[in-house]
């Protein structure tokens, strides 16, 4: 449940079904869990508009990057992986009559599923062992099929 007093349609289905079945605000109430006057701001909304779901779904500011939007951020981001969130922002933001913030970058390339990593990082070969592979290379370098055929291949690292 979100703030005191919003239900959800299913809650709110309850409330009209016990309204409905001819339950009193207060046995509705006790029965539900829910204040008096949560009871009967459903009830009566439900009486006399016939509706039940919440519309605070409509409420906030509207997102600034759509669905045309998000595919170019999408072209960009596959454009060049590496670019920092300000480069994507300010390239987003070229031709554009409404331009977006650096945070709404980063919110949209959330919604949009993907998310910062840093590369791994894989250590070099020692001068040690490159001076061990070369005397194995250069000890089987005239080896035929047969004789590799011999050998034991893992996949282990």
């Amino acid at each position: 449940m979100g703030k005191k007093g919003d239900l959800s349609d299913f809650e709110c289905g309850m409330v009209v079904g016990t309204g409905r079945a001819g339950l009193s605000i207060s046995k509705t109430a006790d029965l539900l869990g829910f204040s008096r006057t949560t009871i009967s701001r459903v009830y009566r909304e439900w009486s006399k508009k016939e509706k039940i779901s919440s519309e605070r779904q409509l409420c906030g500011r509207k997102c600034l990057v759509n669905v045309r939007g998000q595919r170019r951020m999408g072209r960009l981001v596959r454009d060049d992986r590496k670019a920092t969130v300000t480069q994507k922002t300010t390239r987003y933001n070229q031709g554009m009559q409404n331009t977006i913030s650096e945070c709404t970058t980063h919110r949209t390339l959330k919604q949009m599923g993907y998310s910062s990593r840093r590369p791994h990082w894989v250590p070099l070969l020692s001068a040690k062992n490159k001076k061990r592979r070369l005397q194995f290379a250069q000890a089987h370098q005239n080896w035929t099929i047969e004789d590799w055929k011999n050998v034991a291949w893992s996949d282990e690292s």
